[in-house]
């Protein structure tokens, strides 16, 4: 049976080409440049080709598709590179949205956050108060007791002392533990204020 035309002059300008091939089989012709650039056809890949770009073409002379190089190990590390920082990003994406459905969801307003942030400092400040009033009956204990040069009653008056000086360090370090507390609480609620603040700029959430 008779080739049509187009497929006659197709197969006559492969004929050209610096490697030979018989006529293809199955239809589809490999073609690539090698190591000198140099085209290279045939109906299988050819060696040649391995590891190189490549086209697949019919017998018609269409390209039915490119097959890119293999990836160099830089090339490939730079892909999963890009490929890891894609997903990272879209990872803190979802994460900041759920973020901001739950500030949303917790709060009615700016107001709202005013309000639970002075109730949280209080009720820790309300912690403090017990213990301040405990330093400063231990302060003026430890004054008398320095002044008198120690209890007269105690075997040790510098026991007594020592004692005192240790509560007061005990009862220091808790309310420094409750100030940071405190801090903690503040700077929490301002980073609630100020993205609630964003959102609500951006037509999100309730005024």
């Amino acid at each position: 049976m008779a080739l049509p035309r187009r497929a006659e002059l197709f197969l006559v300008a492969l004929a050209t080409l610096p490697v030979a091939m018989p006529a293809p089989a199955s239809g589809t012709i490999y073609c690539c440049e090698d190591a000198n650039r140099r085209p290279i056809c045939a109906d299988t890949l050819p060696p040649a080709c391995y590891g190189r770009a490549y086209r697949e073409i019919s017998s018609q002379g269409h390209v039915r598709r490119h097959v890119a190089a293999p990836l160099t190990p830089e090339e490939a590390a730079k892909r999963d590179a890009e490929a890891q920082r894609r997903k990272d990003e879209e990872a803190r994406r979802l994460k900041q949205r759920r973020v901001d459905q739950a500030l949303l969801q917790t709060y009615t307003s700016l107001t709202d956050i005013d309000n639970r942030e002075a109730r949280a400092v209080a009720e820790v400040e309300r912690d403090i108060e017990p213990i301040r009033v405990r330093e400063a009956e231990l302060a003026a204990e430890r004054r008398r007791l320095a002044e008198t040069g120690g209890d007269p009653e105690a075997a040790r008056p510098s026991a007594t002392l020592q004692a005192l000086d240790a509560e007061l360090a005990s009862l220091r370090t808790v309310v420094d533990v409750k100030q940071r507390e405190i801090e903690a609480i503040r700077a929490r609620f301002a980073a609630d204020r100020r993205r609630y603040a964003e959102l609500l700029a951006n037509g999100e959430g309730r005024r």
